[in-house]
C-alpha cells in the first residue's frame, strides 16, 4: 500500500492551510461539511492521526472516528429532520477512495430523495454556513 501523503487536502485542513465548514472537533477527530455534498448536511469525519484509510489506521484512532461519526449521525438526524442515514467509508482506488486521508461520510437521508452523484456540484457557501450552524447547534 502506498505511504500516507501529508499534503492531501484533509491534512491541509487539519493544519489550517485549507478552510472548512467545521461542525465538531475534539482531540482526536474533526468533522466538517463536504463542499460537494450528495445531500444537505453531508459531513466528513476524519482522524487527526495521519492515516491513509481503514487499512492503515490504528484501531484506537479508528474508534475515535467511529465515536465521532456516531455523534454526528445522531445530531444530523435532528438537525435535518432526516428519515435515515447513509454512513460510508471508502478505502483505496478500487474501493472508491478519492482523498487518501481516512474519512467517514455521514449523510442524513429523506424517504424518496436520491443522493446526488459524487462530486457533481459545489454547494453555495451560504448554504454550507447555514448547514454547519444547524448541525453544530444540534450537537450541543
Amino acid at each position: 500500500m502506498p505511504a500516507y501523503d501529508a499534503n492531501n487536502p484533509f491534512a491541509k485542513i487539519l493544519r489550517g492551510e485549507f478552510p472548512c465548514y467545521k461542525v465538531y472537533e475534539d482531540d482526536h477527530t474533526l468533522a466538517f461539511l463536504d463542499i460537494m455534498p450528495r445531500c444537505p448536511g453531508h459531513t466528513l469525519v476524519i482522524p487527526k492521526a495521519p492515516a491513509r484509510n481503514i487499512l492503515d489506521i490504528a484501531a484506537e484512532d479508528f474508534a475515535h472516528v467511529a465515536r465521532t461519526s456516531h455523534r454526528i449521525a445522531r445530531a444530523a438526524m435532528t438537525a435535518f429532520a432526516a428519515d435515515g442515514l447513509t454512513v460510508q467509508q471508502f478505502s483505496e482506488h478500487a474501493g472508491g477512495q478519492v482523498v487518501f486521508h481516512l474519512h467517514m461520510h455521514v449523510m442524513p437521508r429523506h424517504d424518496g430523495v436520491a443522493l446526488l452523484p459524487p462530486a457533481s456540484r459545489k454547494e453555495d457557501a451560504k448554504v454550507l454556513e447555514e448547514n454547519a450552524a444547524k448541525l453544530a447547534a444540534a450537537l450541543k
